[in-house]
C-alpha cells in the first residue's frame, strides 16, 4: 500500500467526530508498525469501510488465504456450518452482547426509510414490504435458541491457518436465533442463491443443524431488507415469500 487511504464511511464519520479524526490521524504509524511486528503485506483497505473501524487484506509471509478464494463454493458450505456450530456458544451473563433484535430494529427501520426514498423501479412489492420487514422484525422474538451469533461469516471472513484449517475473522457478534447465522454466506453465493434459493436455504440448514423452516423465512425476510435497487434480492423474495 503505497498511501495511507481512508474508507468512504470511515472518512464521513470523521467529518462529525473530532475523536475519529485524531484517531485516524495516528492510524497509519498503528498499522506501519503492526505490519512490520507481523511481517504483513497490507493491501487496500476495503470500501466503503466501516463506520468506526479500518479494515484491510493483509498478507502472511505463508500467503494466508481467504476461504473464498481457495475452495468452490459446495466445499465452502461445509466450512462455513462446522464454524458457526464450533463458534455458537451459550452467552456468559457477565460479558453481555446486543440482541440480534436490536439490530434487526434498526436494519427494519433504514429499510422503511429508503424503501420510501426509492424510485418505483427499485421497491419491491408493498405486500412483499411489508410482510418482510414484519418477519424480520419478529423472528428474533420467538426463537427457540439463543447463541452468540457471528453474523457475518461467509468465505471472505475465513481464512487458512496453521493452528486450525481455517479460522474466523471480523465476528459482528449479537445474541439471538443461530438459524440467522448462516444467511451471510448465502447471500455471498450469487448464483446459486438466484438460481435455488430454497434448496440452498435447505442445504445449509442441513450443514448447520438448524431449523430448515426458520432459516427459509429468514432469507425471505432480509431479502426484502436488502431489496431496495436490488434485482437479485426482489427475486429472492418473491420465490420464498409465504403462500
Amino acid at each position: 500500500m503505497t498511501a495511507f487511504t481512508v474508507p468512504r464511511y470511515l472518512a464521513e464519520t470523521a467529518r462529525c467526530d473530532e475523536g475519529v479524526r485524531g484517531w485516524i490521524a495516528g492510524l497509519p504509524a498503528i498499522v506501519a508498525e503492526l505490519a512490520g511486528r507481523w511481517s504483513l503485506r497490507v493491501g487496500e483497505p476495503f470500501q466503503p469501510g466501516g463506520q468506526c473501524s479500518w479494515t484491510a487484506p493483509v498478507t502472511d509471509p505463508a500467503g494466508t488465504t481467504p476461504l473464498g478464494q481457495a475452495l468452490p463454493e459446495p466445499e465452502q458450505d461445509h466450512v462455513v456450518a462446522a464454524l458457526l456450530r464450533q463458534l455458537w456458544a451459550q452467552p456468559h451473563t457477565a460479558y453481555p452482547f446486543r440482541p440480534l433484535a436490536q439490530m434487526c430494529a434498526t436494519w427494519a427501520g433504514e429499510f422503511e426509510r429508503d424503501y420510501a426514498a426509492a424510485s418505483p423501479a427499485d421497491r419491491i412489492d408493498p405486500g412483499l414490504a411489508r410482510a418482510g420487514i414484519a418477519l424480520f422484525r419478529e423472528l428474533p422474538e420467538t426463537a427457540d435458541s439463543r447463541v452468540l451469533l457471528c453474523t457475518d461469516l461467509h468465505g471472505d471472513n475465513i481464512l487458512a491457518a496453521q493452528r486450525a484449517p481455517w479460522l474466523v475473522i471480523d465476528p459482528k457478534p449479537y445474541v439471538g436465533d443461530p438459524a440467522y447465522d448462516v444467511l451471510q454466506h448465502m447471500l455471498n453465493c450469487e448464483d446459486r442463491l438466484a438460481a435455488d434459493p430454497a434448496g440452498l436455504t435447505m442445504r445449509m440448514a442441513g450443514l448447520a443443524g438448524v431449523d430448515a423452516a426458520r432459516a427459509r423465512q429468514w432469507l425471505f425476510a432480509r431479502s426484502v431488507q436488502e431489496s431496495v435497487g436490488s434485482p437479485l434480492m426482489h427475486q429472492v423474495a418473491r420465490t420464498l415469500a409465504p403462500a
